[in-house]
């Protein structure tokens, strides 16, 4: 049979086509794909490397004048700051960076964030530590920003391989916690005596922050952009001398040939209203509901390991909590790297993204039994191995975010509006994270504090996951076409 006669469509030709079994799968762009990766660090780096030492910090700092039940309603609050100030940022650095390029909205967040993390070494009071934690916040639109470049290199071939190797790059932040708890943790205990030293010269630990910022700043010049320098003041001026209602202009430059190309009809960024449809709305509440249970449990973990056993804890001190989360980051990134495109391929993304909120369920009814564990069988194999149980579970938990965003990508209205897409789960995201740490050390802290609400907290955390559970029934089972 000829090639023209086996293309034609005649009564026997099958309704249903299965070309996408047929698709060669495109080769990953490494060059460019291995400098998004790097730049990825950024957000986990800044925003979850405090973890490990953040109990011991807040003791020292004095702001709970001894009352052990209050800290991890202070360690919520630090943490929620943060994503406060992101929320409401977020959203501008992406809806930018579909006007300007992605490159120049990098290297300004990157500017902003060594400055902040530079400032968070030099605090000495907690008010100071929010203040920094604020503005490395509202500096951190990278994350979005990061995702969209990582779709704008792939297609539908090889995504879940691309965001395979995210998790890896978030997973990194580990060593950034076992690092920091060389530097920063002192032997005898005191952070007041160490990090907080009046002699800057005889602290390098205070610049840890900006050094590796500026690391990562370097390696960023290298991203290829859709822009340059003059294309930027030449349509900012343009912008400004024209009408309010007149369109903008077109983004010069070129781009490379890893990127996908954008058809005619997806060449302008939509409004915000537009973007608001139904596959929108779903992709963006998941991600949301995700990202809510994500960050209360990672929130809760080094809390719960940190906190004495007859307070319902594990009283570990923060070295051993930094080793655990760096063993648990290294599995998980080898896990998401070798396993998560085949799993993927073989069930599907609504199946791995709904087994993977399911998990959260065993993962919190193994707090209460680690813990009683811990009472009648003091700290020893039977606790790391019910520990370790639960850490692999979590495994599960973080191939959702991968899912999730590949959602977001299927649900954006037009290939030039990626970024706002992208922008608006993260800014929902980040709202759902100011609520999430300190809802959760909330009712750790009032659990703590009254015996007789020993587990109000597991019971928080389930219904956290139910409803993450139950936003996922809305997702389908087969990624959405664009204008479908």
């Amino acid at each position: 049979m000829s090639p023209h006669q086996s293309n034609q469509v005649d009564e026997e030709t099958p309704l249903l086509q299965h070309d996408e079994q047929h698709k060669v799968k495109t080769p990953l762009p490494w060059r460019q794909f291995s400098i998004i990766l790097f730049l990825q660090l950024t957000e986990p780096l800044t925003g979850q490397a405090i973890a490990p030492f953040a109990p011991q910090l807040i003791r020292d700092v004095g702001v709970t004048h001894g009352d052990e039940s209050r800290v991890g309603y202070f360690v919520g609050i630090m943490h929620s700051v943060f994503y406060v100030a992101q929320a409401l940022t977020t959203l501008q650095w992406n809806r930018l960076s579909d006007h300007v390029g992605r490159k120049p909205v990098i290297l300004t967040g990157l500017f902003g964030i060594s400055i902040s993390m530079f400032l968070f070494g030099l605090s000495k009071t907690f008010g100071g530590l929010i203040m920094s934690r604020a503005l490395c916040g509202a500096l951190n639109g990278n994350s979005g920003v990061i995702k969209s470049m990582m779709i704008d290199v792939t297609d539908s071939t090889n995504m879940a391989q691309a965001f395979g190797f995210l998790p890896t790059s978030m997973d990194d932040r580990e060593y950034a916690r076992t690092s920091h708890r060389r530097v920063f943790v002192p032997s005898g205990g005191s952070f007041s005596q160490t990090v907080w030293a009046v002699d800057i010269s005889e602290n390098a630990s205070l610049f840890l922050g900006l050094r590796r910022s500026g690391i990562i700043l370097s390696f960023s010049m290298t991203v290829p952009t859709t822009t340059s320098l003059w294309g930027l003041i030449r349509n900012r001026c343009r912008t400004i001398l024209m009408s309010i209602h007149t369109k903008l202009p077109q983004v010069d430059g070129s781009i490379s040939n890893d990127i996908v190309q954008d058809r005619p009809d997806e060449s302008k960024p939509l409004p915000l209203r537009a973007l608001l449809t139904p596959h929108v709305l779903i992709a963006t509440f998941n991600y949301a509901t995700l990202a809510l249970l994500d960050i209360a449990l990672r929130s809760l973990i080094p809390v719960f390991y940190a906190t004495p056993v007859d307070l319902g804890g594990l009283g570990l001190d923060p070295p051993r909590i930094g080793n655990i989360l760096a063993v648990f980051g290294i599995a998980n990134g080898l896990f998401q790297v070798f396993f998560f495109a085949r799993l993927h391929d073989r069930f599907g993304t609504k199946v791995v993204y709904t087994c993977g909120v399911v998990s959260t369920v065993p993962i919190i009814i193994a707090f209460p039994i680690i813990n009683v564990l811990s009472r009648t069988y003091g700290i020893g194999a039977t606790v790391w191995l019910a520990v370790g149980l639960q850490l692999t579970i979590s495994i599960a938990l973080n191939m959702c975010y991968s899912c999730g965003a590949m959602y977001i990508a299927a649900a954006t209205p037009n290939r030039a509006s990626l970024g706002a897409t992208n922008g608006l789960s993260q800014t929902v995201a980040a709202f759902v994270r100011i609520i999430g740490p300190a809802s959760a050390m909330s009712m750790f802290s009032f659990s703590a504090s009254n015996p007789y609400y020993a587990w109000a907290v597991y019971y928080f955390m389930m219904v956290l996951a139910l409803l993450t559970i139950g936003a996922s029934f809305l997702l389908p089972r087969q990624m959405w076409k664009r204008n479908s």
